[in-house]
């Protein structure tokens, strides 16, 4: 790289001794890498692009130690092109621009490429991500950015429109039980002379959530904190060593609404091992239980409704419950809620009508009340009308009088239509009696 503010030697640092295990052993070309075959096999994309020198402006989305930040660094070993990396927690605008023009003028005047590692793309605001979008567009940088977030939400649509979103997964169990075999074999682990057996990288492995960064972390915490007596090292030993099992969940992330939406999905399809299973991983990621909460007392409405109003009062009851006692014993009540909605008889009807009745009057074609329902607390509202011929509904027999409810532009129109599912079944019954005896009724008024 030429020389500029914005160089970083230590973007890739040499492997020192004292380095994490996880920066020791991080692949330095393409074919140490272990997993994302579906982008680096022999002819895709990604690899011919790197191979070739040719590389595009891109998003790396994938979770935490998926291989981002490996893979911006092999392209900086391979590129012929000026590589500049730096972070968007340390870099203002005016930082960016004094980089652009530096780019476009080496582009223009000497035809050197620029290529820009941005890590954490996604917490740059949105001016700062606009000052790159210009100079994207002429071809004076090539943008590589590097997050964990959406880039649907998190990158600028007009920036995201001119990159390529190149989607790294997690990795499989297996592939981080590879890396993890190749890292016992690293000197800076063999000289602690521990012997970590084949269940404990695969406790590791398992509990790495596809994270070859957190996986090799917990190894070197296992073998530099292990006793002699410990050796060798099984999957018991570790879990006792690490304490606690590495959940991948993110409160404020993608993640955190995938798992939400899992809970309301399993809920919505009555199977109770899923909800509970998705509920544990949530409260075992930290979430709020009260966020919980709120989600399962809509789900009592959205989803339950009337086939079983007892649903919301218990929803209601558990939000309570868990405001009260806390965690981890609210953990308990959010689980009988959860299962409890999963079994309970399933009904949209209200949850159908509400939508549909928001939509009629979001229109903004909204008629007045017919006057025969209006309120006429005053002489002059007698006078006009309001109130005249209203019929008092406990003086019939069906509860119901033969008189139109809705504006006379929407008379007959059904926003709610049970179904014929738990308590709703009856409801349904209950007001198909009563429309039939409105008809009824109005068809002999209109006779007489």
């Amino acid at each position: 790289m030429t020389g500029s503010l914005f160089d970083e030697p230590t973007f890739d640092p040499p492997n020192r001794p004292e380095a994490p295990l996880a920066e020791r052993l991080r692949p330095k070309s393409l074919g140490e890498v272990v997993g994302l075959d579906d982008l680096l096999g022999e002819g895709r994309f990604l690899r011919t692009a790197i191979e070739t020198d040719r590389i595009p402006s891109m998003i790396f989305w994938g979770p935490p130690g998926s291989g981002k930040t490996t893979l911006a660094r092999i392209i900086a070993r391979t590129t012929q092109a000026r590589f500049v990396p730096f972070s968007a927690t340390s870099t203002s605008i005016k930082d960016i621009k004094v980089l652009m023009e530096e780019a476009r003028k080496l582009r223009q005047g000497r035809a050197v490429k620029t290529i820009v590692f941005i890590d954490e793309i996604h917490r740059f605001n949105k001016a700062q991500q606009d000052a790159f979008l210009s100079y994207v567009e002429a071809g004076d940088i090539t943008l590589i950015g590097a997050t964990t977030e959406n880039p649907s939400f998190e990158v600028n649509s007009a920036l995201l429109s001119r990159c390529k979103v190149v989607v790294l997964p997690p990795l499989e169990r297996e592939q981080v039980m590879t890396i993890l075999r190749r890292a016992v074999t690293d000197p800076a682990v063999q000289k602690f002379g521990i012997e970590v057996t084949e269940d404990a990288l695969d406790f590791m492995a398992a509990t790495s959530a596809g994270d070859a960064r957190q996986g090799l972390t917990s190894l070197q915490l296992v073998v530099e904190t292990a006793r002699a007596e410990d050796n060798p090292v099984d999957a018991a030993k570790v879990q006792t060593i690490l304490q606690r099992r590495s959940l991948m969940y993110d409160k404020g992330g993608e993640e955190h609404y995938n798992i939400i939406s899992a809970l309301h999905k399993s809920i919505r399809n009555g199977d109770a091992d899923a909800a509970i299973y998705w509920l544990v991983r949530m409260l075992e990621g930290g979430e709020d239980p009260l966020y919980i909460a709120r989600r399962l007392v809509r789900a009592a409405s959205e989803d339950v409704g009337n086939a079983d109003p007892q649903a919301l009062i218990l929803a209601v009851a558990v939000k309570e419950a868990t405001h009260f006692i806390g965690m981890p014993e609210a953990g308990v009540a959010l689980a009988q809620l959860a299962t409890y909605l999963a079994a309970a008889p399933k009904s949209n009807a209200v949850y159908v009508g509400y939508s549909e009745a928001v939509h009629e009057v979001r229109r903004g074609d909204n008629p007045p009340v017919p006057l025969h329902i209006r309120n006429a607390p005053t002489r002059l509202m007698q006078e006009l009308g309001y109130g005249r011929g209203y019929q008092y509904a406990h003086d019939f027999e069906e509860q119901t009088a033969a008189m139109e409810c809705l504006p006379e532009s929407l008379a007959g129109r059904r926003f709610y239509e049970p179904k014929g599912l738990g308590l709703e079944r009856e409801i349904k019954e209950r007001l198909d009696k009563m429309r039939s005896a409105r008809r009824e009724a109005s068809g002999e008024r209109k006779k007489s």
